[in-house]
């Protein structure tokens, strides 16, 4: 098939180190190539891929500072998508809202997955008036807060069998929290079940510009109280592998509708347990007693980290090869795309032909 990836031009197609969208755009670009198909992905122009590269920027967009404003950027992106679309059989979206009067306009199939949590409160009146373009959840739990929409399927993530090596033993000794410092990552659960286990605590993790007040005033001063916490920072693929395969366990406290956790699949690779909270899709990913333990409280997560510590790391693996492979996830979206491109449209849709409640946006009471 000729298919094209559209991806967020924050980061570059692998990030660098944080970005979770992009290295899922990357994965499924690659495997999508390495079964045969032709791909072209629109990304920044620092971008490293097997397929054809479309620059849309010199490079990713948080590593330029003379950046002010990422819209601009991403419209023009969509233009030279409009350009060339004829030419795919199906377009595949990575970029949350800006293209949907785009695709409307066009005669090529296109799906968009939702990357992020979709209960904000604009949401809803947006995709009522968009009802009928093809979405993708990247878990069920993620489509609750959703009106009626044309939901083609969910796919989890992926990733590739040989990334993240898989490590028998846990010879570091200390639990691990990897991710972003946010309140709604729960950082500071992560210290307080660390400190109440007696184990030492290696945080690696990225603060946004947005987050910086929420890591001076909250979490930077419970580091600095407690001598068995390490704040390591923003860590490289290399870096994670060694980090997580050498960790007793992954803290995942979340406090919000995690739409999926990438991290909790990249700790299973390595063989090493997650210790999560019952939140979003946490239990679509993590096999209760098997990959990990599932809590509802700090006091549950003290109690099962001299549990969880006992888990077979040969069956984590196990199981990540089973379920999260991104040779999975290519197939599962090509089922998506042929499914598409055999209903493709003879041409654009008029307005006249969309439904009534998508001709207006629905402010909500």
């Amino acid at each position: 098939m000729r298919i094209a990836q559209i991806a967020p031009l924050a980061e570059c197609c692998p990030p660098r180190l944080y970005g979770g969208t992009e290295r899922i755009v990357s994965y499924l670009t690659e495997e999508l190539v390495r079964q045969g198909h032709e791909v072209t992905l629109f990304a920044s122009g620092d971008s490293r891929t097997a397929a054809r590269l479309v620059p849309c920027s010199e490079v990713a967009l948080r590593l330029n500072p003379a950046i002010r404003d990422p819209i601009p950027w991403h419209v023009a992106m969509l233009d030279e998508v409009r350009r060339r679309a004829a030419g795919f059989d199906v377009l595949h979206f990575h970029i949350d809202v800006l293209h949907y009067p785009l695709v409307r306009q066009l005669g090529t199939p296109a799906v968009t997955t939702l990357h992020g949590r979709l209960d904000l409160p604009d949401l809803q009146p947006f995709y009522r008036t968009f009802p009928e373009i093809p979405l993708v959840s990247i878990s069920d739990d993620q489509r609750r807060p959703m009106p009626p929409v044309n939901w083609a399927g969910t796919v989890h993530h992926g990733l590739p069998r040989d990334l993240l090596p898989f490590s028998a033993q846990a010879r570091g000794g200390y639990l691990a929290f990897l991710g972003r410092i946010s309140p709604e990552k729960r950082p500071d659960r992560a210290i307080e079940i660390a400190a109440r286990a007696g184990l030492p605590l290696r945080m690696a993790a990225k603060i946004d510009r947005a987050d910086q007040a929420y890591w001076d005033e909250v979490i930077a001063p419970l580091v600095a109280r407690h001598r068995n916490v390490e704040f390591v920072g923003e860590i490289n693929e290399r870096e994670k592998a060694e980090f997580l395969g050498n960790a007793v366990a992954l803290l995942f406290p979340i406090d919000w509708p995690e739409p999926f956790g990438l991290v909790m699949i990249e700790s299973m690779a390595c063989g090493t347990p997650v210790l999560a909270f019952r939140c979003g899709s946490v239990p679509e990913v993590i096999d209760e007693g098997v990959t990990g333990r599932i809590v509802g409280s700090v006091d549950e997560a003290v109690a099962a980290v001299e549990q969880i510590a006992g888990l077979d790391r040969s069956k984590i693996r196990a199981t990540f090869e089973a379920r999260f492979t991104v040779e999975r996830m290519a197939r599962e979206y090509v089922d998506i795309y042929r499914r598409l491109a055999g209903e493709r449209r003879e041409g654009a849709m008029p307005p006249s032909a969309l439904p009534a409640n998508a001709l207006r946006m629905e402010v909500a009471a």
